[in-house]
């Protein structure tokens, strides 16, 4: 709960302990030989899937089940099992990367593991095929967005049915390859993103594709039936024009994989034969045309024959001999670069061909963003890529800047990736730093971001950053610094752990420590905009808090920099703020930096929060809180609880004569007070008579008490919030119900009612 600290050794314990601290952080730092990766057996730069790879490996040889005879089997797979729970989760790995195991001090699982059958039969059910791409919550959106036709099964590992279709999935998997993309979600892993996706059933198999409504699949699950399924959403055409011995079949399939790169058609020699001869056919046969390509000579031509009949091979072979991206000049790259939007590969010398073939749909997915695909040779020109930044093959997308705004691509280098990030990019702000454009002494703001390129959390907070720079386009510049290209400028700003995302704004400079989204950067930046949370020293404490005036009341933090949970409450401290703004003030004290303050306070543990109510004739007064949780709602119905009621109880005599026979608004909350729900709305519900007064007056009905009232207002359920507006016309017992529990969204809905019926009034009066 707290670090715990006696007064009498105050100074010198809280001074052992940040030595100590400052020791064993550094330790975590230097020394990875022993961590939760080698553990493992595979690097920091392991993917998702390989780490469920090596643990399954590991789990199904080093089991208790298969160790019987071992005395520390129990104990050594509790530490891969611990291992395990930590690195697959992005938050927990970002923390444990950084801090060492006492960063994870407010995390223990990892002390219950399954049997040996769940690992060999239930775990990971995907991970060995190829074919199919298992999707973890932060690659889902990307994947599925990225204009490519997906088609994943939604599992459970507990699921019978979900084992049973596993062999039919790897089968179909193999049969539609190259032709739409196969994935699978674990939703035991990702019950958050099942939900989302309206998953309530396994398996559950949806097609998805970008700009249409996800389609869920409802017929038998035998191969055909999928494939047949899965050809309908396959965009495909086939004109009659060359003879082959391709099924009809074949030739859908072929359409749909080579879908806006090249036309499929086929020819009957029997009513072509003139056609056919001239291109010297005299068997079925399948060829490619190429642009350019002749028909009336074939030793000139440079068309392909091809002699495979399978879809797959026949697109292999036609993807291959495709041409190339174009390959721009070092004279004329800043020109071209100026003028339009550009996805450019970077190589070295002969390594300019990519591996990928499918590399070479890109231009035709990318066709609706306006990009054009190029490469460009680093050997031809090394200082222009050095001055990039470039000293790796990669690629990277420029924004029509020229190369002043670009940004580098650091995902995985397969095509879903690569998609999202070059749309991700080009409609958002983010640059790649360096030496030369590194914002030191820039008058604006920017948030930088120090990362390193093999750091799976680096990677997943890269598009949550792309998102938070659209809504702060023209208040914050965003930035990227590669840590493993430059170490000195990263060594200059003492940056030790990755990511770290600093803030600078002039002279001030402040570091993020929230969760990976663009959600809780665009808090953070919002709160340094407007602060929340006020910064106390002893003097302004004495001058605001105790000196406060008679209506005023106060929450404090009294917390220290280096306790881990003091760090995990600040964003929720501040989130909690904003939501109090105007009701309650909200402070915070360091009491490192003021330790005898702090003493003189009192202050034993860290954190300690503490409410100080209306100021009275009585001695100095405030109340701590004790409570488990220490989220920002728990937090704000704690502070709010301490605040005079708002709203009136109304007896049934009061609801007759002011709310239906009165000429206000009114909002009532009908309450039992027995009820669970109704307690927890009740800080809620004052808090929204706060925010609406003088407008509309806020009323309670205790529904236990007066039953009848209730009864005739229709109330079922507990809480039931209603509004009750004033009209001339005489007023609906019923009222308007409103299903929010939010006291902004409530506020919102009335204020938005009240002004239609402002509208609606003004009309009425023009008529007349």
């Amino acid at each position: 709960m707290g670090v715990w600290l006696n007064k009498d050794d105050y100074v010198g314990d809280l001074k052992r302990v940040i030595l100590c601290f400052l020791i064993v952080y550094m330790a975590v730092v230097v020394d990875t030989d022993q961590d939760f990766y080698s553990l493992l057996g595979v690097s920091k730069t392991a993917s998702s899937r390989e780490i469920r790879q090596a643990f399954k490996k590991l789990a199904l040889k080093l089991h208790p089940d298969k160790n019987p005879n071992n005395p520390n089997a129990h104990s050594d797979f509790l530490k891969i099992n611990r291992a395990y729970e930590v690195l697959k989760d992005e938050d927990l790995r970002k923390k444990y990367d950084k801090y060492g195991e006492k960063g994870l001090a407010d995390n223990q699982e990892g002390g219950q593991y399954e049997s040996w059958n769940y690992y060999r039969y239930d775990f990971g059910i995907y991970d060995d095929d190829p074919e199919i791409i298992t999707l973890d919550r932060r690659e889902f959106d990307a994947a599925v967005n990225s204009g490519e036709l997906w088609f994943v099964n939604f599992y459970s590992a507990g699921c019978s049915h979900c084992h049973d279709l596993a062999p039919t999935w790897r089968d179909f998997a193999k049969e539609v390859d190259g032709l739409l993309r196969i994935g699978a979600v674990n939703c035991g892993d990702d019950r958050m993103l099942c939900r989302m996706k309206g998953v309530n059933s396994y398996p559950s198999l949806f097609i998805f594709r970008s700009g249409m409504a996800a389609v869920k699949y409802h017929g038998d699950r035998s191969k055909d039936s999928l494939v047949s399924f899965a050809m309908q959403h396959v965009r495909s055409s086939v004109t009659e024009l060359w003879a082959d011995c391709l099924t009809s079949q074949t030739r859908l399939r072929l359409s749909g994989m080579l879908d806006g790169l090249v036309n499929v058609g086929w020819m009957d020699c029997a009513t072509q034969a003139n056609l056919c001869t001239s291109l010297d056919i005299t068997t079925s046969s399948t060829a490619y045309f190429p642009p350019g390509a002749t028909l009336n000579n074939k030793e000139k031509s440079n068309v392909l024959f091809l002699n495979s009949l399978d879809a797959k091979e026949i697109y292999l072979e036609i993807m291959h001999n495709l041409p190339d991206f174009e390959l721009l000049s070092a004279d004329t790259l800043e020109d071209r670069l100026a003028h339009h939007r550009w996805l450019l590969f970077f190589h070295f010398g002969k390594n300019g061909n990519s591996n990928d073939p499918e590399l070479k749909k890109l231009k035709t997915l990318l066709k609706n963003e306006h990009i054009q695909i190029g490469k460009f040779d680093c050997s031809s020109a090394p200082d222009i890529c050095s001055n990039l930044y470039v000293f790796q093959p990669c690629l990277a997308v420029f924004k029509g800047q020229g190369t002043k705004e670009y940004e580098i691509h650091h995902g995985k280098k397969i095509l879903y990736d690569i998609l999202a990030f070059a749309k991700e990019s080009v409609h958002s702000h983010v640059t790649t730093l360096g030496p030369q454009n590194f914002p030191a002494n820039d008058k604006e703001p920017w948030l930088v971001d120090f990362f390193a390129p093999w750091c799976p959390p680096c990677r997943a907070l890269l598009p949550e950053l792309r998102k938070a720079s659209k809504h702060l386009y023209g208040q914050l510049k965003f930035g990227t610094l590669d840590c493993t290209v430059h170490e000195g400028l990263c060594n200059m700003y003492n940056i030790q752990a990755y990511p770290t995302t600093v803030v600078f704004n002039q002279s001030n400079v402040h570091e993020y420590e929230g969760h990976h989204s663009a959600e809780q950067i665009l808090e953070f930046i919002e709160d340094l905009m407007n602060p929340s949370v006020i910064s106390l020293s002893p003097t302004t404490f004495n001058e605001l808090v105790k000196q406060r005036k008679h209506d005023e009341v106060w929450m404090v933090d009294f917390y220290s920099p280096w306790c881990h949970p003091c760090q995990v409450l600040m964003p929720e401290w501040k989130r909690m703020a904003r939501t109090l703004t105007g009701l309650i003030n909200v402070g915070s004290i360091d009491c490192q930096q003021y330790h005898s303050f702090c003493a003189e306070e009192n202050v034993r543990r860290y954190p300690e929060i503490r409410f100080f109510p209306p100021k009275s004739n009585k001695a100095y007064q405030y109340h701590s809180y004790n409570g488990w949780n220490r989220d920002a709602y728990s937090l704000r119905i704690w502070g709010l609880g301490f605040l005079p009621q708002a709203s009136i109880d109304l007896t049934p005599q009061a609801f007759n004569e002011k709310v239906l026979q009165g000429k206000n608004h009114w909002v009532i909350d009908f309450y039992a007070p027995w009820c669970g729900p109704c307690q927890n709305f009740a800080p809620e519900f004052e808090l929204l008579a706060r925010m609406i007064k003088g407008k509309v007056k806020a009323g309670k009905v205790d529904c236990q008490a007066n039953a009848q009232t209730c009864q005739k207002a229709g109330i079922r359920a507990y809480p039931t919030v209603k509004f009750f507006p004033y009209e001339r016309s005489k007023r609906n017992i019923g009222g308007e119900q409103i299903d929010s529990r939010d006291a902004k969204e409530i506020a919102a809905l009335i204020y938005e009612k009240l002004e239609n019926l402002q509208k609606h009034g003004m009309r009425n009066k023009d008529e007349l």
